[in-house]
């Protein structure tokens, strides 16, 4: 087949618009770089103009699409370019790299971006896109809306830690957790005042929380008198309280449209290919949502390698006159799916027998941490991925395969 019956169009999306051009693989320019708008009618006079400038004999078109947080979706997930032409995405990592192996690294444009997405289209680069059923697209949806949501409650977690340190010093040091604990809550929603705590006492305060469904013993009560009579707060105390009343309400909402989303993730598990996932040690509804979203269909990755690869997990190397170094993981890869891949992998950490003898065994080995989670997760994706593949239910002798 001649290159010249092969042809690629790179993608550089915006916000609200995109910048394309076409080439062969012979690299011969067959459309200068030109602008098109992300709505129907742009995407449509995008399609026209590439169809104008195709050989009579083209056998492939390719299209190569940078990831760029959401606004590449609309395009590569609508079904709206020709369904005989083949759609990719590419890293944008390797955008970068690309760019600095054309010796244009520190300069960053449009036309220099699909000149750098070219060469990776002609290269053979890029992950084959493919549109899963409504089901999966809704359960990925869902996926991504928990994730904002978790990173949100974690942002409120941290700045409520920050003021209860100024109005309920020595708090944190009573209790495991102030605000993963339901007495941790009460004392920061009613006693942000520790003067209030102090004067109320061990038995009036168990009382207290009595009346609130909140049990406390006695211990943890005189603990959290005695912070509370040793507190030193700070002189903004008031306004921490302030806005740590706020800050409770807000965290509180979170909670509520957490609780709504997962009871959204655990009734479209079960319809999905993805609901083997929940027969595995540590592996609930939400983890495999999680797989899921970054995964997609898993049709369009020809082993659990290319999965791992694209979750950035893989070691980066070095290697040169035969000799190679690998380090840490390269994290070239998407976030989420790294995510949702380590996630497996400390799911089946804490529940599976064969996976706490595997780590226990790395740690023996002097293994760090953060390379035991790692180590975890190369496994967890290698059975994830062959369980959602086959339809097969988690067998634990699988920790007896080799690769």
């Amino acid at each position: 087949m001649g290159l010249d019956r092969l042809v690629a169009v790179p993608v550089d999306v915006g916000k609200s618009a995109a910048m394309a051009m076409v080439v062969d693989f012979s690299g011969r320019r067959l459309a200068a770089p030109f602008e098109f708008a992300l709505d129907r009618s742009g995407v449509a006079g995008f399609v026209a103009r590439v169809e104008r400038v195709l050989p009579a004999e083209t056998a492939l078109v390719r299209v190569g699409v940078e990831a760029c947080g959401h606004y590449h979706r609309p395009l590569v997930a609508s079904r709206v370019l020709p369904g005989h032409w083949q759609l990719v995405e590419h890293n944008p990592a390797w955008v970068s790299a690309q760019r600095r192996v054309n010796g244009t690294g520190r300069t960053k444009t449009d036309p220099i971006d699909l000149t750098a997405i070219a060469d990776l289209l002609l290269a053979g680069r890029g992950y084959e896109v493919a549109v899963g059923d409504e089901l999966l697209v809704e359960l990925s949806a869902w996926a991504a809306h928990r994730r904002r949501r978790v990173q949100a409650r974690s942002a409120v977690k941290n700045q409520l830690t920050g003021q209860l340190d100024r109005c309920f010093p020595g708090l944190g040091a009573s209790l495991s957790s102030v605000l993963g604990t339901k007495v941790g809550r009460l004392v920061a929603a009613e006693f942000s005042d520790p003067d209030r705590l102090a004067r109320l006492g061990v038995a009036r305060f168990r009382a207290f929380a009595a009346r609130r469904d909140v049990r406390v013993s006695v211990a943890l009560a005189e603990r959290l008198v005695a912070a509370a009579r040793d507190a030193l707060p700070t002189p903004d105390a008031a306004v921490a309280r302030q806005v740590l009343a706020a800050d409770l309400a807000l965290l509180d909402g979170l909670d509520g449209q957490l609780a709504e989303v997962d009871a959204r993730i655990d009734a479209l598990v079960p319809a999905t290919r993805y609901r083997v996932l929940t027969s595995g040690p540590g592996w609930g509804a939400v983890r495999a949502a999680g797989y899921a979203a970054g995964v997609g269909d898993p049709a369009r990755w020809p082993s659990h390698r290319q999965v791992y690869r694209a979750a950035g997990l893989n070691p980066a190397q070095y290697e040169s006159a035969g000799r190679r170094r690998d380090s840490g993981i390269s994290r070239e890869g998407s976030v989420p799916l790294r995510r949702a891949i380590l996630d497996l992998g400390v799911g089946l950490w804490h529940q599976d027998p064969a996976a706490r003898r595997y780590a226990a065994g790395l740690r023996e080995r002097g293994k760090p941490g953060a390379i035991i989670a790692t180590a975890l997760a190369r496994r967890a994706n290698k059975i994830a991925f062959a369980m959602v593949r086959d339809q097969t239910l988690y067998d634990p002798a699988c920790w007896a395969s080799k690769e």
